[in-house]
């Protein structure tokens, strides 16, 4: 008889959250189909979308969230139309607010003994504390659990849902975790977890996503409306090394809070005490539309199997950027998304993707040459 296994949360079961390089099973994408994220500019978003797809499956498959058969249809065209292989493409009707599924999609943690498996924490999600349409988005982890059928693990501590989302985290996999202070404690503005300090947070990151080792920037990007989130500011590009966006223009609002985030990550140490590797990412032009900032930043790359997928501003720092950024992801090609019209929405590319992890080593097509093994990590 086999011994039952002993513990309900992640970590006491060997569950990890990977790093986002690890070998994906798919991407998860939720179909855009809300007009009020792209006010007066929703026209192109769909195409936007179907470029980013086509470039994903060229490694993994895309698992798109589409709110009817309607709804499915229309992107179907689309991405018929681009040339896109739907064999590659999986349809999950299953209706949403709005298509940041990197924010309320399914967090997957993995492990690998007593053998190889996905499963999902199931955090809470509100609309980022300030948009009311967030109920149908918050449902999806359990779909997606159903779906799949994955265990799921509920992050409820002292009675209540712990509110999270993926796009306010970052992780290297090996036990370090990323985040901010101004999304998640600040106690006036946008409050997810009202009453959870700095220890407390940290525990509920150690328990269900299996880290050891939490590290706390400051502020967020200006124009970022989810008040902070860290896939805008840093970013982990490799076990050991981050890369984290600077401002030189002293009269830039960026610049303030990013050289105070540069002087915190001096003294900050990975899992193992070592420091990490910090290499700068420059920061666009700023970027508005009708008067209002948007979070403009190559901070919100997407690490696809057979791709990173980079958001680009027409900016002459796209270059340097997409250059900095081949430095770091030396095993797979880097690929610049004209996203201009995207974050009109408030966030690019990583915002509306979730990666899950690849249950055992699978053989993925490089966008360049025949099929073979990545390796995970570098």
């Amino acid at each position: 008889m086999a011994r039952k296994e002993v513990g309900h949360i992640p970590s006491e079961l060997n569950y990890r959250l990977p790093a986002e390089w690890e070998l994906h099973e798919a991407t998860w994408i939720g179909w855009p189909h809300n007009l009020t994220d792209w006010p007066g500019k929703f026209a192109p978003i769909p195409w936007v979308y179907g470029e980013i797809v086509r470039l994903i499956v060229r490694g993994e498959i895309a698992r798109i969230l589409v709110n009817s058969k309607a709804h499915e249809d229309k992107a179907r065209r689309i991405l018929k139309r681009i040339g896109i292989d739907l064999k590659r493409v999986e349809f999950f009707r299953f209706p949403t607010d709005r298509g940041w599924t990197r924010d309320f999609g399914p967090i997957f943690v993995k492990r690998d003994m007593p053998r190889s498996e996905v499963a999902i924490a199931r955090f809470g999600f509100t609309g980022w504390a300030k948009y009311p349409n967030w109920r149908k988005d918050c449902r999806v982890p359990e779909f997606a659990a159903r779906k799949l059928r994955c265990r799921m693990f509920d992050a409820v501590v002292d009675g209540r849902r712990f509110v999270l989302e993926g796009g306010s985290i970052d992780v290297n996999g090996r036990g370090t975790l990323l985040t901010t202070e101004e999304c998640l404690l600040d106690p006036n503005v946008q409050i997810r977890n009202p009453g959870f300090g700095r220890e407390q947070i940290a525990a509920v990151f150690k328990q269900y996503l299996g880290v050891t080792n939490v590290l706390w920037l400051g502020k967020g990007i200006a124009g970022d409306d989810t008040h902070g989130h860290v896939d805008d500011l840093c970013r982990f590009v490799g076990p050991r090394t981050v890369l984290l966006c600077i401002e030189k223009n002293p009269a830039e609002a960026n610049y303030a809070p990013l050289q105070e985030n540069w002087e915190r990550v001096k003294d900050m140490r990975l899992e193992d005490g070592s420091k990490p590797e910090v290499v700068p990412l420059p920061m666009p032009s700023p970027v508005a539309l009708d008067g209002q900032r948007v979070p403009a930043s190559y901070a919100n790359f997407y690490v696809a199997n057979a791709v990173v997928l980079v958001p680009t501003f027409n900016d002459p720092q796209d270059y340097i950027a997409l250059g900095t950024l081949r430095e770091v992801f030396r095993d797979r090609p880097v690929i610049g998304i004209h996203a201009v019209d995207l974050v009109w929405g408030l966030g690019t590319l990583h915002c509306l993707t979730q990666q899950q992890p690849a249950v055992k080593t699978q053989q993925v097509k490089n966008a360049t040459g025949p099929s073979a093994p990545y390796r995970l990590g570098r």
